[in-house]
């Protein structure tokens, strides 16, 4: 019993001598850096101009919708063309978009506004339909099925450092050198993605004989999901604990209008949560959650409801920051259990089509999320409008451990 720590740290040091493993880690995590850079960027770039909160929840559904549009063919493109070229090519869009914004910045368009932003934005929610789907296929080339869970738990410690250290840079940038270079700094990131790529060396699953229809492919793809209730359960779970109980997306407007602090401390703050949820993912590399995996997911989704009220009523920037903490703390908990399931329960040659049904659920509702805190943030008010959120988080967590008991039971010892 007592060589049981010894083991789980020797094995989560093997998969990081796994190169395969770890460039697709580094693919993963200078794509994050681009994508966060920008966002944190766009966001106080358009609050800047316009000083509306409504503004901020624009720049989501500028995203979403094309996201939304793309998603559904992302995965099928996913599913039936070389996965690595593929991932160098949505690289290659993220660049594009940060050389955009670049121009935008600085002023080098004839035409001003936030609206050649949103332009910008909509071609990274295009981009970023992409960019899951490739990562989770080519994670499960990479590993064995029996390390899914540990790598599961790595590649969440991988994203929330991406997470943590995107917006801190983003902020430290924007207050330091201005919006022109964190945007060219993000296209440098992208750049490093699309290398780490490049250098991999991964077996591709052969071609199908006869290639399905899209549409029907597509179809395949959401049946698959609909009929399996642990599967729709996380994914349900997930989506609406983000699109209602998420407060990163106003950010900007708590610490220019409540907290009162300057770029540098919104990059404190988009870093805090993604901070909470690396040290919970390293926690979890090392102890793979197993028994009561539902359990824990349900009350992890609970607390992230709660953390959500918390930050809406806090006066006080540190304090905020704290509350942001636990809440990716508890974020990073729920997206460790789902992404072990998604890879457990996926079929290798459907694991495009149900990672981009994942990404419509999970990925797309930050940007709805974001569109809803900025309505009803215009609505009711700012802090209103993040407390009610938080409340009815507590609700689906309440409906969902009812209506899902397969996923209340979950040992995940039972999907390997």
């Amino acid at each position: 019993m007592t060589a049981a720590p010894s083991s789980d740290v020797a094995s989560a040091w093997a998969m990081l001598r796994n190169r395969g493993f770890v460039a697709v880690m580094g693919y993963r995590i200078f794509a994050i850096l681009s994508y966060q850079i920008v966002a944190v960027t766009v966001g106080w770039h358009v609050y800047k101009i316009t000083g509306n909160p409504f503004s901020l929840g624009l720049i989501g559904l500028a995203e979403v919708l094309p996201y939304f549009c793309v998603a559904p063919f992302a995965g099928y493109l996913v599913d039936h063309l070389p996965r690595r070229k593929l991932g160098m090519l949505a690289c290659a869009g993220l660049l594009l978009t940060a050389g955009l914004l670049v121009v935008i910045a600085s002023d080098r368009l004839p035409w001003h506004g936030v609206w050649p932003i949103y332009a910008a934005i909509a071609l990274t929610g295009v981009v970023r339909s992409f960019l899951s789907p490739i990562y989770n296929a080519l994670f499960a080339r990479v590993l064995p099925r029996e390390q899914f869970a540990r790598g599961a738990s790595l590649g969440s410690v991988v994203f929330q450092g991406g997470m943590v250290l995107g917006p801190a840079l983003g902020g430290a940038l924007v207050g330091w050198a201005g919006t022109t270079v964190a945007y060219a700094t993000a296209a440098g990131f992208a750049l490093l993605a699309m290398l780490a790529l490049a250098l991999l060396r991964v077996s591709e699953p052969p071609p199908a004989s006869q290639r399905a229809p899209i549409f029907g492919s597509i179809v395949e793809g959401i049946q698959f999901v609909f009929g399996n209730q642990i599967m729709l359960a996380a994914m349900t779970l997930d989506m609406f604990s983000v699109l209602l109980g998420g407060a990163v997306s106003m950010l900007p407007a708590f610490i220019h209008d409540i907290l009162h602090y300057g770029p540098e401390g919104l990059g404190i703050l988009r870093a805090a949560p993604a901070l909470g949820s690396v040290l919970v993912g390293l926690w979890l590399a090392r102890h793979p959650l197993q028994k009561n995996a539902g359990r824990t997911l349900l009350l992890a989704v609970a607390g992230f409801g709660l953390c959500t009220i918390a930050f809406g009523l806090s006066r006080h920037f540190w304090l905020s920051a704290v509350i942001l903490l636990a809440y990716g703390a508890c974020d990073g908990v729920s997206m460790v259990v789902r992404s072990t399931i998604l890879q457990l329960v996926t079929p290798d040659e459907m694991r495009g089509r149900v990672s981009s049904i994942n990404g419509i659920f999970i990925g797309s509702s930050n940007e709805l999320g974001a569109f809803y805190d900025g309505t009803m943030a215009r609505l009711i008010g700012l802090v209103p409008a993040v407390v009610v959120g938080g409340l009815v988080t507590l609700g689906v967590v309440g409906i969902t451990s009812v209506k899902a008991p397969a996923l209340r039971r979950l040992d995940l010892r039972d999907l390997q």
